[in-house]
Order: structure tokens, then C-alpha cells, then sequence
């Protein structure tokens, strides 16, 4: 693999574990926008490769959070259990939205959280 390359990888692997540390986000905000502008990836390929990218990032950064007792084992498990069938139901109808539309939608989903977060 090219060393460009690698570098590019490395640098969204940092900023998508720091902001994952920092505000529990990395793989939507961060990978997949980076994965599509740098390397051309399109939208599934983006996010695909960002959910196994989240799996060992999501692990030491709820380890790192555990070890400040910052985690709540239950609420988390509560959460993440019915998540499953949202998962299941995004990815298919991920396939069957034509791949402008997914961008688009993204993008929007994108502007509205950055809006919310400054209006607060």
C-alpha cells in the first residue's frame, strides 16, 4: 500500500478515535466522509468499511470510558440490543436507495446535527 495512503488511513483512524473518545462519534462524522473525499469510496463501501473500523474503536473507547466509570453496562446493552433490528432494516433499505439519494440524505443529516450543535 502506498505510503500516501497509509498516512491518509492513519490520520482517519486518529481523528475518528479522538472524536469517538471525546463525543462518542467517529464512524458517520468522521470515516465515512473522509473514506468518500479522500480515497472515493461511494456510500456503501464508505460505511461498510467505517462499522468494522467502529467495532475496535467503539471496544477501547468503552473500555477508556469504563475505566473512568463513565459506563452504564445496562442502559448500554438496553440500548444496543434493539439496535440490531435498526441495523437490519437500515442496511436493506441502504441497498435499495439509489447511492445520490444516501449521499444526499447524509449530507443533510450531517448539516442538521452541525446546526443543532451550534444553536444548541
Amino acid at each position: 500500500m502506498p505510503r500516501d495512503r497509509m498516512g491518509k488511513l492513519a490520520a482517519i483512524a486518529t481523528a475518528a478515535g479522538a472524536f469517538s473518545g471525546l463525543f462518542g462519534v467517529g464512524g458517520g462524522t468522521v470515516i465515512v466522509p473522509l473514506l468518500i473525499l479522500w480515497f472515493g469510496y461511494g456510500e456503501r463501501e464508505a460505511t461498510g468499511t467505517s462499522l468494522v473500523a467502529i467495532v475496535v474503536i467503539a471496544l477501547f473507547a468503552a473500555v477508556g470510558q469504563g475505566l473512568y466509570g463513565n459506563v452504564n453496562l445496562l442502559q448500554g446493552l438496553l440500548v444496543g440490543a434493539p439496535a440490531v433490528g435498526g441495523v437490519v432494516l437500515g442496511t436493506g433499505l441502504q441497498q435499495r436507495i439509489p447511492q445520490r439519494s444516501i449521499s444526499l440524505l447524509f449530507a443533510g443529516m450531517l448539516v442538521a446535527i452541525a446546526i443543532q450543535l451550534v444553536i444548541g
